[in-house]
């Protein structure tokens, strides 16, 4: 593992806390956001700081970090792309195992008594991120066959062009709806 410096930002110490099970310690931290989350068409802004709760609580094979912030997103709507801002509430839940510990699924381990919050931080903004988001439930979109935005022109419509293979059948249609008028 890589020696982590405990200046960086999403750098805990977690000296205080001890490695005592069952000891426990709230902290909030301010952190940036991590460079480059987008998912489909959600992305969280680069420049926003997120406030977040942390609860530490020590276990015999480590360290138990809950996290809670709300991270502002920006998108753009699935159906008409006009621009959307939302926020999305990231909950999560991580061990961080003590170094030297024979843990070899995946969990994360710390350097001494530092722990990275970005690895984990970045993995849950984007699972919470939306893979598609709408402006409202009942936006129109845009015409596919010219890209107006329906919702400015709701009695948008284009003539439909006839298959020439069934063009014939076009004046049975009109005689028939004529012949049943007259009866």
């Amino acid at each position: 593992m890589t020696t982590l410096d405990a200046h960086a930002p999403f750098v805990l110490d977690t000296h205080e806390l001890g490695r005592r099970p069952g000891t426990s310690l709230r902290v909030h931290r301010v952190l940036p956001a991590p460079d480059g989350l987008t998912v489909g068409l959600a992305s969280v802004p680069q420049t926003v700081e997120l406030d977040c709760d942390l609860q530490l609580e020590a276990v015999m094979e480590g360290v138990y970090v809950g996290l809670a912030t709300t991270v502002p997103v920006v998108a753009e709507c699935a159906r008409c792309l006009d621009p959307i801002s939302t926020t999305v509430t990231v909950d999560l839940h991580e061990l961080y195992v003590y170094d030297g510990s024979d843990a070899d699924d995946g969990t994360r381990e710390m350097d001494g008594d530092l722990l990275d919050l970005e690895p984990a931080l970045r993995d849950g903004i984007a699972l919470a991120l939306p893979a598609t988001l709408v402006c409202t439930p009942d936006c129109p979109g845009l015409c596919p066959e010219c890209g107006a935005r329906l919702a400015d022109e709701p009695d948008h419509t284009h003539s439909q062009p006839i298959d020439p293979r069934w063009s014939a059948l076009t004046g049975v249609a009109t005689e028939a709806t004529t012949t049943d008028e007259e009866s």
